[in-house]
């Protein structure tokens, strides 16, 4: 068993640690199974040891920082938030382990995953690229191109959660996550082309298991729409996002009771339900991600005090949330998400959208179209949120 000796540290720093862990783990877990990766899966096991000791620190701190019952319910939210974040690394640590075991995953899914709302993809640097020599930083790779790199293979090494001073090399395997716009941007900044997409083999009579796999993304859609909802809802102390949140939840269990009929149904006309396993227990990690999601959300509206030292949490994570009004006359105002070609142009996710008589429009496509006076929840890079700003002030135009 790991020993873990208590450090003392800012409550603060822990928690913005561990939300942007159990972020990655997420990211790197549905990697491993993109790209049968044992590499990337033992990675997410030992990232869960280090997300142990921040779980232990995260409870000491908020013990020792409350003298007050005032005091104890703010750090009674925060400790619910941390227990939330913990709870999703276990269960992408859970996937890892299944690879590591050598579970199957039908290939169907693999070819699906790239057809996610935020896809995962693997590119090589090549010699004189733009990427050939720089750091992310100095290329501004994610609000030039809408994708993150999540990690960079050399050699036989890894590099895991790059920051912007991280630096690429020709021969580098970048993997990336983002929107599928990106893919074509990010490939030519690495002087590569975009592989083509692979069409599903159909293998017999499985009409069911194609069913089940397109709600499976659907299912990842929605769990990491649930997480981004749960931590604007309390970055802006908003009830309505937090509610729709609980509501994401409840539709969870219907899609997995759902899926668990397709995936029974496939089982009579598949000859090796072996990779069917695998689906299974990823079924249930999205539905842990959702759950902890509502967890997340359960602070605000139980009226449990949400200290101010949340919103710097957020603020100062790899991945921040920002909320921003399209003024009029601005550049993007009145053209469409596909037209405003934010997620490349800013490299910031639009996730939510307010519209000026108060509806909420959750997972807007790309022909959602803004308008003067519309509140904008996207979650990017800062250098992408100040391109965003840009773009809906009328000062710019």
């Amino acid at each position: 068993m790991m020993e873990v000796e208590y450090q003392p540290t800012s409550l603060k720093d822990v928690l913005i640690e561990m939300k942007d862990i159990s972020e990655l783990m997420v990211d790197l877990a549905y990697s491993a199974i993109l790209f049968e990766s044992h590499e990337i899966a033992g990675e997410v096991e030992k990232l869960e040891e280090v997300m142990n000791r921040h779980a232990y620190q995260a409870r000491i701190s908020a013990i020792l920082g409350a003298r007050r019952v005032e005091e104890a319910e703010a750090m009674s939210g925060l400790l619910q938030i941390a227990e939330a974040a913990e709870r999703i690394a276990n269960s992408a640590t859970d996937i890892a382990k299944l690879i590591l075991r050598g579970a199957k995953f039908p290939q169907k899914l693999r070819n699906a995953l790239p057809e996610a709302e935020e896809v995962t993809v693997r590119a090589e640097v090549h010699p004189d690229s733009l990427l050939d020599g720089t750091t992310l930083g100095e290329v501004k790779l994610q609000s030039r191109s809408g994708m993150r790199v999540i990690a960079i293979r050399r050699g036989s090494g890894w590099i895991y959660d790059p920051d912007k001073y991280s630096k690429t090399l020709a021969g580098d395997i970048v993997l990336a996550k983002g929107l599928g716009a990106g893919i074509t941007p990010l490939f030519t900044m690495a002087g590569a082309k975009p592989q083509p997409r692979k069409e599903w083999v159909q293998a017999g009579c499985v009409d069911d298991l194609d069913r089940a796999v397109a709600l499976m993304i659907e299912m990842k859609n929605l769990s990491e729409l649930a997480v981004g909802l749960a931590y604007t809802s309390l970055l802006f102390t908003n009830e309505d996002i937090a509610e729709e949140v609980v509501v994401l939840d409840e539709r969870m269990e219907d899609m997995r009771y759902q899926f668990d009929l397709w995936l029974l149904e496939a089982t009579r006309r598949i000859e090796n339900v072996e990779y069917l396993r695998g689906l299974i227990h990823l079924s249930s990690f999205a539905g842990t991600i959702t759950s902890a999601a509502s967890a997340i959300a359960d602070v605000l509206l139980r009226d449990i005090e949400i200290p101010p030292v949340f919103r710097m949490i957020v603020r100062e994570s790899d991945e921040i949330i920002t909320r921003l009004e399209v003024e009029e006359r601005s550049a993007i105002a009145g053209r469409s998400l596909r037209e405003a070609s934010l997620a490349t142009v800013t490299g910031m996710v639009v996730f939510a959208i307010r519209s000026r008589d108060g509806r909420w429009k959750y997972r807007p496509g790309r022909d959602e179209r803004l308008q003067a006076g519309d509140l904008i929840i996207a979650k990017g890079r800062r250098d992408g949120e100040e391109r965003l700003a840009a773009l809906c002030s009328s000062e710019n135009t």
